[in-house]
């Protein structure tokens, strides 16, 4: 299809589907901070905490990209 690989189409749904999925649960994070009244720090916290499981897969994906992997 399109002359990719079964390989490239797979990373390529898994990249723009996942990222796309991160900044979906940043929309929801921001919306319920806004709903909780959370003010800056609540905020601030809710956006660490639940947006830190998300860092590990932005992260693995840089290093691949440095690594050339």
């Amino acid at each position: 299809m399109f002359g990719l690989t079964e390989e490239q189409i797979a990373q390529l749904g898994l990249t723009v589907g996942v990222g796309g999925f991160i900044l979906y649960m940043f929309v929801i994070i921001w919306q319920l901070a806004r709903e909780s009244k959370a003010g800056r720090f609540g905020t601030f916290v809710l956006f660490i905490v639940l947006g830190f499981g998300m860092l590990g897969f932005i992260a693995k994906n840089v290093i691949a990209w440095l690594l050339n992997i």
